[in-house]
């Protein structure tokens, strides 16, 4: 019931955000992968919430248990469950909220479906959630990395007008994690972290632009129609929480130049590799990989929940007002980096398993 994602690389999330617990089941991973508890839990801790002054102030350890799927440090090819068990909750801090709808949220639209919600911290509809999603996507990153030398590295392109100069083609991990907002320009990401901050303390919240990279991914990924990769990408990335609009390649400003200028000419390479002059297509021709870099962008809202009185109802319908408690990020960007990246790598895992199981079985 939408709680499940991909084919062959199959994951599963669990859990509320001031349940017991979340975590992921994923089912299709290939036996004898190299993966510990330690390899997983660096991509939680960029994750996880409490990192610095400008992200919720949620203290929470996020560490992970692998429950089943692995022996003697070694996938078993058995579905692989992953726990993070839930400790700084604090329900009480919603308890105004179990009757007022907070604008722009999910708590209207689960009442509307399912006549009944988790109040405390917006239960399923929490960025908690993507707990999950990241720990599978480090188990995805291995393989990625492992088989193809895959790298997916994303960052904070824009937040609300302040943009960043980045070059998509070298940036690396180490310069997205030298500050806390993960802009690796460090000049623009000074003026980024200031704003939050001030966006903070007003009792508000500001968006922005997560962009990704993925290199080294092998040509011949994503089937027609339906499945072309960016498609999946696409789904992936939008299913992340406060995402509102993707983009790859040239994205819409495309639209604004003739067929002649966003064409990528063809050349051939010294090693003899057909590659394209320039990269408009964003690494993604007819829905299928063609060996350059794949290049995608992610604008996540503002915030829903923030301080600032608003005008709301009641569930029953009634006018009155809400000025939100709770722990939240005045802005999710910083976060949703790890997350972006996560959903990348469960979509080109499991294109490149589905990939090898039509393409690569018959040896001619």
């Amino acid at each position: 019931m939408g709680n499940t994602f991909g084919h062959l690389f199959r994951i599963t999330t669990f859990g509320e955000s001031h349940g017991g617990g979340v975590g992921v089941v994923i089912d299709g991973c290939p036996p004898r992968l190299e993966i510990s508890a330690e390899e997983i839990q660096v991509e939680l801790d960029r994750r996880r919430p409490g990192q610095s002054k400008i992200t919720t102030p949620r203290k929470e350890a996020d560490i992970c248990e692998i429950l089943s799927g692995t022996f003697e440090g070694k996938t078993l090819g058995t579905p692989i469950a992953i726990l993070v068990r839930n400790s700084d909750t604090r329900p009480q801090d919603y308890d105004e909220m179990a009757q007022k709808y907070r604008p722009s949220h999910a708590d209207a639209t689960y009442d509307a479906k399912y006549g009944i919600r988790n109040w405390q911290g917006g239960g399923r509809s929490s960025a908690r959630e993507t707990i999950g999603r990241v720990a599978a996507g480090a188990i995805a990153k291995k393989i990625l990395s492992q088989f193809a030398n895959v790298e997916i590295v994303g960052y904070v392109k824009r937040i609300k007008d302040l943009e960043g100069i980045v070059d998509p083609n070298t940036v690396t991990l180490e310069q997205v994690e030298s500050n806390i907002v993960r802009c690796p320009d460090s000049e623009s990401a000074e003026r980024m972290i200031e704003l939050i901050d001030q966006v903070r303390r007003q009792g508000d919240s500001i968006g922005g632009v997560v962009e990704c990279v993925a290199r080294n991914v092998p040509k011949g990924l994503g089937s027609p129609v339906f499945d072309k990769l960016e498609a999946d990408l696409a789904k992936g990335v939008m299913s992340l929480p406060a995402s509102k609009g993707f983009e790859i390649g040239s994205g819409f400003a495309g639209t604004l130049l003739t067929g002649s200028e966003h064409n990528d000419e063809f050349y051939t390479d010294e090693f003899s590799n057909i590659r394209t002059i320039t990269n408009r297509s964003g690494g993604i021709q007819g829905g299928i990989t063609n060996g350059e870099n794949i290049i995608i962008r992610v604008a996540f809202k503002p915030t829903a929940t923030i301080r600032k009185e608003q005008q709301t109802v009641t569930r029953e319908g009634e006018a009155t007002t809400l000025a939100a408690k709770g722990r939240h990020d005045p802005c999710v960007l910083p976060r949703a980096v790890p997350m972006v990246e996560a959903m990348v790598a469960l979509v080109l895992c499991d294109h490149l398993l589905r990939h090898q199981g039509q393409c690569g079985t018959l040896k001619f």
